[in-house]
C-alpha cells in the first residue's frame, strides 16, 4: 500500500505576504498568523515606532507607508520585491470609521473616509497587483466590514458603511479583471470587533451589550477571530475562490 503525502493547503512557506495596516488589529492578527503559517511577512503602518515593536513582536519586517499617500505605498510594495524577490498574498486592512450625524459633517470628513477606505484599497490593489501580474500569481484579501450589508445602529456612520460597500463591490470588479491573469481577489467583512477603530464606541454605556445582544453567539469578534478566513482566501486551500466576501459577524445578520 502507497503512503500518498499530504501536503497542508495552508501552509506558507515560501510564500511572502504583504499586509498593509498590519501593525495593529485585525491587520495584525492576521499578519501573526501568516507568519505563524510560515510565511514572509511585511506590515506597514503610519508610526514607525510601534509598526517595528509590532514587527518584532510576529516575526515579520515594518515598512513605512500610508494608504493616503500613493508614492509610499507603490515604496512599500517595491521594497517586498526587492528584498523578497516576490509578493505572493496581500491583505488590506487599513482603514477609517467617524461617527458623525449627516447634517454635522463637513466634505472633509466624508471624503476622509473615501479616501483611506476605498481609494486606499484601490492604490493598495494597483500596487501589488503590478508585482503580481508579471508573474501570474497572487491572492489578495480586503477587509470589508457587515456594514457593506447593514446599517449600523445604535450609532450611525452613513460614509463608513457606504465606503464598505464600494469596497465589496470593487473587490468583485477586479476579481473578474484579474482572474484570467493567475490572481484571486476576496474580502472578508468582520462584524464589530476589538479594534482600536471601535474603541470609543465600545466604551459608551450600553453600547457594546446592545452590540452583543444582537447577535446569535452573543459577543463581539477578536481580531483572531478575522484572520483565520483572511489566511484560508489567501491559502492554496480557497484555490477555486474568486470574488467572494466571508462574512463573520457571529451571526448578527440573522435577525
Amino acid at each position: 500500500m502507497t503512503t500518498r503525502s499530504r501536503v497542508n493547503p495552508l501552509d506558507g512557506t515560501g510564500r511572502v505576504a504583504l499586509v498593509v495596516g498590519g501593525t495593529a488589529g485585525i491587520g495584525y492578527a492576521a499578519a501573526d498568523l501568516l507568519s505563524q503559517l510560515g510565511a514572509t511577512v511585511f506590515i506597514t503602518g503610519r508610526n514607525e515606532d510601534s509598526g517595528r515593536q509590532a514587527a518584532d513582536e510576529i516575526r515579520a519586517t515594518y515598512l513605512p507607508a500610508d494608504v493616503s499617500d500613493t508614492s509610499s505605498i507603490d515604496a512599500a510594495v517595491d521594497t517586498v520585491v526587492k528584498q523578497a524577490g516576490r509578493l505572493d498574498w496581500s491583505v488590506n486592512s487599513a482603514g477609517v470609521g467617524i461617527n458623525i450625524p449627516t447634517e454635522e459633517m463637513s466634505d472633509e470628513d466624508f471624503s476622509r473616509v473615501f479616501d483611506i477606505n476605498v481609494t486606499g484599497v484601490f492604490r493598495c490593489c494597483r500596487a501589488v497587483g503590478r508585482a503580481m501580474l508579471p508573474q501570474a500569481s497572487g491572492s489578495i484579501v480586503n477587509i470589508a466590514s457587515m456594514s457593506g450589508y447593514i446599517v449600523n445602529h445604535p450609532q450611525y456612520m452613513a460614509p463608513y458603511n457606504a465606503s464598505k460597500a464600494a469596497v465589496l463591490h470593487y473587490t468583485r470588479s477586479l476579481a473578474v479583471e484579474w482572474g484570467g491573469r493567475g490572481i484571486r481577489v476576496n474580502s472578508v467583512s468582520p462584524g464589530y470587533t476589538a479594534t482600536r477603530m471601535t474603541e470609543l464606541s465600545r466604551s459608551m454605556p450600553g453600547r457594546l451589550e446592545s452590540w452583543k445582544a444582537a447577535a446569535p453567539l452573543k459577543r463581539i469578534a477578536e481580531p483572531s477571530d478575522i484572520a483565520g478566513a483572511v489566511a484560508y482566501l489567501l491559502s492554496d486551500a480557497s484555490s477555486f475562490v474568486t470574488g467572494t466576501d466571508i462574512v463573520l459577524d457571529g451571526g448578527y445578520r440573522l435577525w
